[in-house]
């Protein structure tokens, strides 16, 4: 069993939408509450950083990025950059209509999974920021492969309405095997209510025991 913990962000159970985690940084909006940093940090096993991105604490919206690089869209404010740049961690700016990259990108320290929305030219700059293979594909119907994947080093959990042909052309590059499940009772795109990395994991706080355990065995904690 990984280390896991439920929360909320002010009676929010969509935790994901405030945090991303790679296996060397946390970043969270500046939202969530002071009393659950220290509890994430030991989770997650890595330090947290709170930021704001747009104007907004919806860092799991704006941001994606693995341990090499973070990627934001270039509509941040001159101060939020400014900010960015005091912390020891890559940032890197793309030019795309489709701003909200952690709904359309899901990565790890291998591979990033893009919607097909994205033309060739911010595949090619995707690539290159973090530093991986890139494969295009739809997920569950939907070109939101983010929102509806949540994938460290060790593993992934995908939404339950993916495809089998989608499922294997992931484990085909990931090179293991992608679980199926959701979260929050019942919610479909689990990465709105995830956050993850090698070490641990936090859900939103109406995970149920069952979703809980599936998600422990898809990331990689269950032998």
């Amino acid at each position: 069993m990984a280390k896991a913990m439920k929360m909320d962000v002010n009676g929010d159970p969509n935790i994901g939408l405030y945090g991303i985690a790679t296996d060397k940084f946390c970043l969270l909006g500046k939202v969530v509450p002071k009393k659950h940093i220290k509890k994430i940090e030991q989770t997650l096993g890595v330090p947290v950083y709170q930021i704001k991105l747009y104007g907004t604490d919806l860092i799991g919206i704006f941001a994606v990025g693995n341990s090499k690089c973070v990627l934001i869209p270039d509509i941040m404010f001159d101060s939020e950059l400014e900010e960015l740049k005091k912390l020891p961690i890559k940032f890197v700016t793309i030019n795309t209509e489709k701003t909200a990259l952690n709904n359309n990108i899901v990565c790890n320290d291998e591979i990033a999974i893009v919607s097909k929305d994205y033309t060739k030219d911010e595949v090619k700059q995707i690539k290159q920021a973090l530093g991986v293979k890139v494969i295009q594909t739809n997920i569950a119907g939907t070109n939101l492969p983010g929102s509806c994947t949540t994938m460290t080093n060790k593993g992934a959990i995908c939404n339950p309405n993916a495809s089998d042909h989608e499922v294997k052309k992931i484990e085909k590059e990931f090179g293991k095997e992608i679980g199926l499940g959701t979260i929050n009772l019942g919610n479909n795109f689990v990465s709105s209510g995830l956050i993850a990395n090698s070490n641990g994991f936090i859900v939103g706080e109406l995970t149920s025991g069952h979703e809980i355990m599936r998600i422990d065995e898809s990331l990689g904690f269950v032998d």
